[in-house]
């Protein structure tokens, strides 16, 4: 099927093609009602630039620019969550909204900061996935003086003047990854749960939620200590192996923070009776095939789009309150569970 192009829009909106191009360049000789006609049909079609004809017609609402600050572009998670962070911003209707995403290549604390800094400069308000750390609490408390909000996603911070987190109840899904693993395997044997970064605040929620069910649930099951990957596949990938040429007995593993690729690329190289049972986090294209492949056996994931409209939301509502609104906006939102039988 042809994508629905401008001659389409016109026909569907019952307008000609020259009120069409008006308002897809905004100009101020359109009528109110002819133009929310044009979205209409816009978006009852599919028509590409509908998220351009939202843009347009918001004249009455604050123009905001809110700057969002990822993890490296190559995990693809955080590339799927920067595409919904800016079609969150294009699409809210209470805002004339820029979406600024960076993906920080250079994750160490003072790299961090100064980023946190440097785009606070140009933002009203800005969210940021990040390791909790003095240095990074340090550029949240200076932009906040200058009242400019700093909201966590998926990992929350602990600095006070933060103004908000959005994300999962990270002790329920490590306590989730127990309760699987705990069904999967029956006999005694020894697990093991892999960290991207000890200072990773919701990997060290999951794995207290990990460790808590198994002791309170599981006592067949032995969780050994965590294994740090440093978000790296190829450490995980190494660390793989390792594991389970030192712990023959190791039956199970829990991948909390990054490495997954790496985790998944390693069960290949194991003999099918070595290969432990392994859930990750988060579906992507390459988990997704990693559940239908076997090399994983479950999924807890983020839903992406919601957490991206949350983010948005608090953003605009933290932006719109008074400079002296106390509290911080904790919005926690239910993960979801992939498996091989649901993808």
């Amino acid at each position: 099927m042809r994508r629905p192009n401008m001659t389409t829009l016109a026909k569907e909106a019952g307008v000609g093609l020259s009120t069409v191009d008006r308002v897809l360049n905004g100009r101020a000789d359109v009528r109110a009602e002819t133009a929310s006609r044009v979205l209409e049909a816009a978006e009852r079609i599919g028509f590409y630039a509908t998220p351009l004809l939202r843009q347009r017609l918001k004249t009455d609402v604050p123009q905001k620019t809110f700057a969002f600050l990822l993890q490296q572009k190559t995990t693809a998670f955080y590339e799927l969550l920067g595409t919904a962070l800016r079609e969150a911003v294009e699409s809210s209707p209470s805002i004339r909204g820029k979406a600024i995403v960076e993906f920080m290549d250079d994750l160490t604390p003072g790299a961090v900061a100064e980023t946190l800094r440097r785009v606070g400069r140009g933002a009203d308000g800005v969210a940021i996935v990040a390791a909790d750390h003095p240095s990074v609490t340090s550029a949240i408390d200076e932009l906040a003086a200058r009242h400019i909000p700093v909201i966590a996603m998926i990992s929350d911070l602990t600095a006070p003047s933060r103004s908000g987190y959005v994300g999962l109840d990270n002790r329920k899904v490590g306590r989730t990854a127990g309760w699987l693993l705990a069904n999967m395997i029956n006999a005694p044997s020894s697990v093991a749960i892999f960290v991207g970064s000890h200072r990773y605040l919701c990997q060290e929620a999951c794995e207290i939620g990990f460790r808590a069910f198994l002791r309170e649930n599981a006592p067949h099951l032995h969780l050994l200590e965590p294994v740090a990957t440093f978000e790296s596949d190829q450490y995980a990938f190494e660390a793989t192996l390792d594991l389970v040429k030192k712990h023959e007995s190791v039956k199970g593993v829990y991948v909390a923070g990054g490495g997954i690729g790496g985790v998944m690329a390693a069960m290949k190289e194991l003999e099918a009776d070595k290969r432990p049972q392994v859930i990750g986090h988060d579906l992507t294209q390459a988990t997704s095939a990693g559940l239908v492949s076997g090399a994983l056996k479950a999924v807890l994931s983020h839903p992406i789009k919601e957490i991206a409209k949350e983010t948005v939301e608090t953003l605009i509502a933290r932006t719109s309150a008074a400079l002296d609104a106390p509290g911080i906006t904790h919005r926690i939102l239910p993960m979801q569970i992939f498996t091989p039988e649901s993808v």
